[in-house]
């Protein structure tokens, strides 16, 4: 491993790339502990605690939201908005029609999405401030918080797209997950601190990093895995010369969907919570605050997380169309006849993986619910957390690898 690291620092063009992207992930980092004027942090850390969507979010920021820093939105509003696009994208024909449109089509879609994330990080944090009553002075001060946090997301997106372009792997997805380690490294500390005070146990902290270990393996494999369609070609004779006859197949990925179904799931939670978390002492509000903390919370969010695990992959696998391409490109499944039947096929496979990713992704999201409540200590990583960090180094390292490969070096993978 240390020798393919070494061949990788080696390739003047990879270096450069590498010491441009961990530059721009530190110039991130730096601008998150600029606090935002006008801010009553205690007010936000103690938010933080009640409402779980808030704790959910200030681990996706890396501890930013909590601080109140000019990136305390963090890239979420980034994520919301591409979701939001994403389905009009599905429900507006004219959308839909742009999108198809090629490149030109998804620059004006990238350009709708920049614009839609300041509006939101605008909305939202003037609106999380004032149900957390965070203003110190009221007044003018919404407007000058909700500005402060609305640029620090846009200069967060314009970070990522810099790192996306030139450095290596995904921007917004490196961006999260920097948060993400960020918070785990600041969780342990915190629990090293506590275990020497002896306010924390110390089996706590090894059951919840050995649930940790156990998490990022599982994810590992099944984000790694995926279910192989034999696929044979006929031979045909055009002309004087044979084409076809060659074998291979379609790869369809264990977890199709990645994070999204989470992701969703979140985003409906926390809506209701948002909008009862202005009414403080209304009898609907304690009702939620008794909601989240209880089981039914745990079952409505698995329910939501199955349900869009089944959504978002019947808009991304179309079996009807992979079927109509083999049969026009004289490809077969070996035993399957040609059209209805090998639709037929792919959507019977593509359901049991969709179910397995779906009760993977469930049970996913209700460990850390589960480790916090046993053991009385908040455990550093949700599900979606450990997805988005495991799915974003397994990329990178593709991507570095790929680099690698391309000038006769062997990868990390290989």
């Amino acid at each position: 491993m240390l020798e393919k690291m070494k061949n990788a620092w080696r390739i003047p063009e990879l270096r450069k790339k590498i010491i441009y992207t961990f530059g721009m992930l530190l110039i991130y980092r730096l601008l998150c502990v600029i606090p935002v004027p006008g801010i009553n942090v205690s007010a936000v850390a103690s938010a933080v605690k009640d409402y779980s969507i808030l704790d959910f979010m200030n681990m996706m920021t890396g501890g930013s939201f909590q601080n109140m820093s000019i990136m305390a939105m963090g890239i979420t509003p980034y994520i919301n908005s591409s979701i939001i696009l994403q389905l009009l994208t599905v429900a507006i024909p004219a959308l839909e029609k742009l999108a198809n449109e090629g490149p030109e089509g998804r620059k004006k879609i990238n350009e709708y999405t920049r614009y839609l994330t300041v509006v939101l990080a605008f909305i939202q944090a003037v609106g999380l401030v004032f149900a957390m009553r965070a203003n110190s002075y009221g007044g003018v001060w919404y407007l000058v918080i909700g500005l402060s946090m609305a640029a620090g997301s846009a200069l967060a997106m314009w970070i990522g797209e810099r790192i996306t372009e030139n450095g290596i792997g995904n921007g917004i997805s490196l961006l999260i997950m920097a948060g993400i380690v960020s918070n785990m490294f600041n969780w342990g500390r915190q629990a090293t601190v506590g275990m020497v005070a002896g306010t924390v146990h110390p089996i706590a902290v090894i059951v919840i990093v050995l649930a940790l270990l156990a998490m990022i393996v599982a994810i590992t494999f099944v984000d790694m895995g995926e279910r192989r369609i034999p696929i044979q070609y006929a031979k045909r004779v055009v002309g004087r010369k044979m084409y076809g006859g060659q074998s291979t197949y379609i790869p369809m990925k264990i977890n199709s969907t990645g994070v999204m179904p989470l992701i969703f799931g979140f985003a409906i939670l926390q809506f209701p919570a948002t909008i009862f978390a202005f009414f403080p002492t209304s009898g609907i509000n304690v009702w939620w605050q008794g909601f989240q903390s209880g089981i039914w919370y745990q079952i409505v969010l698995a329910v939501l997380i199955i349900a869009f695990t089944y959504f978002y992959t019947s808009i991304t696998f179309n079996p009807v169309d992979i079927s109509k391409n083999m049969q026009q490109n004289g490809g077969i499944i070996p035993g399957i006849r040609q059209g209805r039947a090998t639709s037929d096929y792919l959507s019977r496979v593509s359901g049991r993986l969709t179910l397995f990713s779906a009760l993977f992704l469930a049970v996913l999201a209700t460990i850390p619910t589960l480790l916090t409540r046993i053991f009385g200590i908040s455990a550093p990583f949700g599900a979606s957390s450990v997805l988005i960090a495991v799915s974003v180094g397994i990329e990178t390292i593709r991507q570095v690898e790929a680099q690698m490969v391309m000038r006769h070096h062997k990868g990390f993978l290989g």
